[in-house]
């Protein structure tokens, strides 16, 4: 008689969705508190929380549904499909904010980027700094495809430790 087993495909996107969804309220937050521009690191810690959040619901929900027991392989799988939802519904969100709420946000966030880069390297001119920027600005498309791998990678290092921690094999018999 044939088990019926769960699908990691819809683990991932239940709580991919929710992840994403939470994300895009904490950068409204953000927003609404005008921290947006800022990337400190406690901005990202509470990201890395929400996400290691997620992905153990995801995991925990689909251990649970699956008469207990988790291989690896699955964990890997949930953690890397919410980390892939969750960054495509967030980088969505960004173009959003970026294009049409606050359609000024990447002159505001270059500004602040030369303002920093003065301060932080005296021997810099203002000259080399704005080249800089004109160079960022030929390679800014690369932001959303760089954002999303580097999400998946936090959500399969994130779903490798869940699942170290929650794995558990079904006996052989």
């Amino acid at each position: 008689m044939e088990e019926n087993q769960p699908k990691t495909g819809k683990y991932a996107l239940r709580f991919g969705l929710l992840l994403g969804l939470v994300s895009i309220v904490f950068s409204i937050m953000l927003f609404t508190m005008d921290m947006h521009y800022e990337q400190n690191t406690m901005v990202q810690i509470v990201s890395l929380i929400l996400a290691a959040a997620a992905i153990s619901l995801g995991v925990s929900q689909f251990k649970k549904d699956n008469g207990g027991f988790l291989k690896l392989s699955e964990a890997l799988k949930i953690g890397t499909g919410i980390a892939l939802v969750a960054g495509i519904l967030g980088l969505l969100y960004f173009f959003i904010q970026s294009s049409i709420i606050e359609p000024d946000y990447w002159d505001k966030a270059y500004e602040i980027g030369k303002q920093k880069a003065l301060q932080d390297n005296p021997s810099l001119t203002e000259e080399q700094v704005d080249q800089g920027i004109e160079m960022q600005k030929k390679f800014k498309w690369l932001f959303y495809p760089i954002g999303l791998i580097i999400n998946i990678i936090v959500g399969l290092v994130l779903g490798l430790i869940i699942g170290l921690i929650m794995k558990k094999q079904k006996p052989s018999y």
